[in-house]
């Protein structure tokens, strides 16, 4: 899957991804003189947060597209261009920060086998994500609309959404114990008005169009934006089904 990211947009019109990790910032308590991984880092902004108070930061993304605009606007700061469902730093890290990218990586044992790597003992994992019944109206939007274009065999998904149970034992099975775990509602308001919606699909499902050819893909736009209008759409402004799963844990 071809996902590719706009910076441009993710940063303005996709502001909430990390005006909403701010408060995981603070379940993190990051101290001066620790190292922590953002892991997922995007566009840098909530490691330079992290990086204010005191800590020395690494932040790692597999998007080219996110590596290269972090150290356009975080210069200080160390970004390395990596999967984080197989990438181990050295030296291990006194926690590892993630927020709103885990539920990329559909190897999640990989992603929480390389996590537990990269953790000195006794280390922390605070991470925020995805969480069963996230964005369902899209999940289950997308093969009708697929579906109404002739295209439902180009359809793949790329997200892993899974419940409280099913990812805490994962931790566990990782050397992670979990100490505080949780799955939560968080409707979420888009910018752009009427266009909203539309960009986001534009930005956050660009690997899952991105197979169609351009008519395809605009007639799977206008399916999903006027399927999902009566549930999303309230008062001028498209506000996104959003479910998240919110957890800290200890490596042992």
């Amino acid at each position: 899957m071809n996902q590719k990211w706009n910076t441009g947009t993710y940063d303005t019109d996709m502001a909430f991804v990390s005006q909403y990790g701010e408060s995981l910032i603070e379940l993190l308590k990051p101290a001066a003189g620790e190292f922590i991984l953002d892991w997922g880092c995007g566009t840098g902004d909530l490691a330079a947060a992290i990086a204010s108070r005191g800590a020395a930061v690494t932040g790692i993304d597999a998007s080219p597209e996110m590596i290269a605009a972090a150290r356009l606007k975080h210069p200080h700061l160390t970004f390395i261009l990596a999967d984080g469902q197989s990438y181990t730093a050295e030296p291990s890290a006194d926690a590892v920060f993630s927020n709103a990218a885990l539920h990329w990586l559909t190897d999640a044992r990989g992603a929480a086998a390389s996590i537990a790597a990269s953790l000195r003992t006794g280390g922390r994992f605070v991470a925020e994500f995805g969480g069963k019944d996230n964005i369902a109206s899209v999940v289950h939007g997308l093969p009708l609309a697929f579906a109404a274009a002739g295209c439902q065999d180009k359809l793949a998904l790329p997200w892993y959404f899974p419940g409280i149970a099913e990812y805490t034992t994962l931790l566990e099975q990782s050397g992670l114990s979990a100490s505080l775990a949780l799955c939560y509602d968080r409707p979420t308001p888009l910018a752009g008005g009427e266009q909203g919606f539309v960009t986001w699909l534009n930005t956050f499902a660009d690997g899952i169009l991105s197979v169609l050819t351009p008519v395809q893909r605009g007639q799977v736009l206008a399916f999903m934006e006027q399927e999902l209008r009566p549930q999303l759409f309230h008062d001028g402004v498209w506000v996104m089904d959003y479910r998240r799963i919110r957890v800290v844990a200890v490596k042992r």
